[in-house]
């Protein structure tokens, strides 16, 4: 297996900033080649010993690539989720995939003060096909496990933010908080513009077409009543529990729950269980996709299993490649993933995330294919299409635009 000529030529653009700054960042588009060029820059750097820490998902397929090209180096690699388990050697080099997982704000995350803690002195770079979908906010806590952050003067969220912010304050039905998520765009470029490599899927050779396609079912009327009481009363009392909606985001995931056919019920006693509805949306998918092979995402693990109840599902992506069985993925679980031999992506559900949306739409594009059908199958008159509306546009359907939506 040979690097493309794009990898080479990304690849050494990021070795003329990693040599000079020791830390570098590949914004990457989906299906770019980007883990191949990350590893052909550590190989070209001349590093004995890398970490590569990615989703658990996406591991498989990184230690493929290494073994494929051959590279020098030995490597070591982790997900996220077993950062503690990391075997401590003299890692020269630390590769972070996926890293817009680490730019939780105001505050980092469990995981992004690890990596500072354990890796912190260590060049690294940096890696990801959405830097900063949701916000720009997001590339502080990026930058802030390495030693070598353009950002170090800062030594938290809130400092960097009086000067890359600007904070507004945000109204919720019970109190106010500070918004963090409008950092000064051009502000922010000038500091990382230097330290960053941006490769995108016509730079590999990709001319790939994806036409999104919306497929409307009629909401059964049993879950048209139910949502309708839940959104008028935010409470509904049944003979074995209660489906509460009594805070914002609350009634959001119960709607979104409704609409999809199932629903998390409340005992009196504080316990809780999963009660289908109604399998309205899976049937159609059955019907509607016979004969296709297809990659369906969903969302709650309750359409998982009605999903498996439908069909025979491959279990994991070698199956899936191998054989004639359909597969289904997460919808936030998608990244690494590639699900090319797919005659089309179908979504029962869609996630509240506008990153999500970007990771999972690229999911079957390779080079050699020049278009990729996606369908949304939608609720008619329900919740899919104005969470689709919201994060087709790369931005979150959170619980403010819920409210907005359904006019409280």
């Amino acid at each position: 297996m040979k690097l493309r000529p794009h990898q080479k030529k990304f690849g050494k653009k990021m070795l003329k900033i990693l040599t000079k700054h020791n830390i570098v960042y590949l914004a990457g588009e989906v299906r770019s080649n980007k883990t191949g060029t990350a590893l052909y820059c550590a190989d070209i750097y001349e590093a004995k010993h890398v970490l590569f820490i990615s989703k658990k998902s996406a591991l498989s397929s990184v230690e493929k690539d290494y073994k494929a090209f051959g590279f020098s180096f030995k490597l070591t690699t982790i997900n996220y989720a077993s950062l503690h388990k990391t075997p401590q050697h003299n890692y020269d080099l630390v590769i972070y995939d996926e890293c817009h997982s680490l730019g939780k704000f105001p505050k980092p995350s469990k995981r992004t003060k690890q990596a500072k803690q354990m890796f912190y002195d260590i060049p690294c770079i940096l890696m990801s096909g959405t830097p900063s979908v949701e916000s720009y906010s997001q590339l502080y806590h990026q930058f802030y496990v390495s030693k070598f952050s353009p950002f170090n003067q800062y030594k938290n969220f809130y400092k960097w933010a009086k000067v890359y912010v600007d904070k507004k304050e945000l109204r919720l039905p019970t109190h106010t908080v500070t918004d963090y998520s409008h950092a000064k765009v051009d502000v922010v470029d000038k500091v990382i513009k230097p330290l960053m490599v941006t490769m995108t899927q016509q730079d590999a050779g990709f001319t790939t077409e994806i036409n999104e396609k919306k497929l409307y079912v009629e909401v059964p009327k049993l879950i048209k009543n139910l949502t309708d009481k839940l959104l008028n009363d935010r409470v509904i009392e049944g003979k074995t529990g209660f489906i509460f909606g009594d805070a914002p985001a609350k009634l959001q995931s119960k709607t979104h729950q409704l609409f999809n056919g199932h629903c998390i019920i409340e005992k009196a006693n504080g316990d809780t269980f999963t009660k289908v509805l109604s399998t309205y949306k899976v049937d159609y998918i059955k019907k509607h996709f016979k004969g296709l092979k297809i990659a369906i995402l969903y969302y709650y693990q309750a359409e998982r299993e009605m999903l498996e109840s439908a069909f025979d599902l491959a279990q994991n992506i070698d199956e899936f490649n191998t054989t004639d069985k359909n597969i289904a993925i997460q919808f936030n679980s998608t990244e690494g993933m590639n699900v090319s031999k797919a005659d089309c992506l179908v979504y029962l559900n869609l996630g509240f995330s506008g990153k999500n949306w970007i990771q999972s739409r690229d999911r079957m594009t390779i080079k050699e294919r020049k278009s990729n059908d996606i369908y949304i199958i939608c609720d008619k008159n329900g919740i899919t299409e104005k969470i689709y509306n919201q994060v087709s546009k790369k931005l979150n359907f959170n619980s403010r635009q819920f409210m907005k939506e359904y006019g409280f």
